[in-house]
């Protein structure tokens, strides 16, 4: 048998059995160097670790860390609150709220399941006080959350980043306006949502000095990403360096500004920024290893020469792999994704004239779609632990923000200069 036939089928044997995603990339790839004879057993473990020891990773630790600080330090809510002051007063001001917050959220957490636990907690009592059905409120929040891995900073696109060589400023760069557009397209959805079922959320009349108390008392938590992506482009950081005054920042503002992060709070919030990290570090070193064999094998190679001998039409070969991609989304995590398609399908794109930084954001907002689409779809799962409902209430009111997702998907494949305007 194909050592890469026998490398994917051990793998997909294993996702069907349940294996957790880390796990089963790491087993296949041992499987794997077994079957084959020529590598060394210890080919796994040392990838494990030399897959971590670079500089680049140490993002994605301390931008989950930074998340959860923001969360937990009060950071997130004083967003919400200056955010109704500007759209509150429109039909389906709430749910406009909402999108702009996970949108401002996005620019330090990095993360789509982050943003959907964190602005979630917030606004979903609210939302269903104020007349928003469950599913709307909750698909709304899933959608909008996975706008957290393309405005930047984003955690898929270090990730991306790393495994294929691309520059990660300029990944960050080219992910603002795609996903300004998705925030765009959310908001006007919104609206005529509003409209349609009569839902102003804020009746009574503009108060000046509150708002002015309002922002003035947000100040702090709105400077963040000023801070962040201003030092990025500023070239005063690098984006891992960045992560790590997020982190710095939110703790300030959670601790000594705010004071809402208590001692207990934030051993909390350790806890949990820790079993997240933990997680996807291990998938991360797993995802080392099968790359590594793919590339050995020349698996990708073989790939591309496969699908540049289908069609040489570049319009086919972008909707090929975006049908690839989509179907990838549904049953496996974005890390592991990334890490094994990534090398795969770029030299595919490059062969019909796309730029690595475009084909980049094309996958990123291919996984943002995974993150709504099941058997996987996390943050649906994340919205429904969020909402204390069942799956299928969330996946009632899902499938007209996945065709926004879709239509937003195909503008930003076919309009490349969405995507590298500001990096050219």
């Amino acid at each position: 048998m194909d050592i890469g036939v026998f490398l994917f089928l051990t793998l997909t044997v294993l996702l069907i059995l349940q294996v957790p995603v880390g796990i089963a990339i790491g087993l296949a790839s041992f499987a794997t160097i077994m079957y084959q004879g020529t590598l060394s057993i210890g080919f796994v473990s040392q990838s494990l670790v030399t897959g971590l020891d670079t500089f680049p990773i140490m993002a994605i630790p301390l931008f989950i860390f930074a998340g959860d600080l923001m969360g937990a330090g009060g950071v997130s809510r004083r967003i919400l609150n200056v955010a109704s002051i500007f759209f509150g007063g429109f039909s389906g001001g709430l749910a406009i709220v909402t999108v702009v917050v996970c949108m401002f959220f996005a620019t330090v957490s990095g993360s789509g399941p982050a943003t959907v636990a964190a602005v979630g907690s917030m606004v979903v009592p609210t939302m269903l006080e104020k007349g928003y059905s469950k599913s709307f409120t909750l698909a709304l929040i899933a959608t909008a959350g996975a706008i957290g891995v393309i405005i930047p900073p984003s955690i898929p696109m270090v990730i991306f980043g790393v495994t294929t060589g691309a520059s990660i400023t300029d990944m960050f760069i080219a992910g603002i306006l795609p996903g300004i557009l998705i925030g765009a397209l959310l908001i006007i959805y919104s609206y005529l949502y509003g409209r349609k079922h009569g839902l102003k959320d804020r009746t009574e009349p503009f108060n000046g000095k509150k708002a002015l108390r309002t922002i003035w008392g947000a100040i702090p938590a709105l400077i963040n990403p000023i801070i962040i992506l201003g030092g990025i482009y500023g070239g005063f950081f690098t984006p891992t360096e960045a992560a790590a005054v997020a982190a710095v920042y939110a703790f300030i503002c959670g601790t000594l500004i705010y004071r809402e992060l208590s001692f207990s709070k934030l051993l909390a919030t350790m806890r949990n920024s820790v079993s997240t990290i933990g997680t996807v570090l291990v998938i991360l070193g797993a995802a080392t290893a099968f790359t590594r064999l793919l590339t050995l094998e020349q698996i990708p190679m073989q790939i591309a020469s496969f699908l540049t001998g289908v069609t040489e039409s570049r319009v086919v070969m972008i909707i090929i792999i975006n049908i690839v991609l989509l179907i990838v989304g549904m049953f496996m995590d974005t890390t592991p994704a990334i890490m094994v398609l990534a090398p795969m399908l770029l030299p595919v794109a490059v062969s019909v004239g796309m730029h690595p930084i475009h084909f980049g954001i094309m996958m990123i907002v291919n996984k943002a779609v995974g993150f709504l689409t099941p058997p996987l779809g996390i943050n649906l799962f994340v919205a429904t632990r969020v909402g204390n409902t069942s799956l299928d209430t969330v996946l009632k009111g899902i499938v007209p923000f996945i065709l926004i997702m879709v239509v937003a998907l195909l503008a930003i494949s076919f309009w490349p200069t969405l995507s590298l305007m500001l990096i050219s």
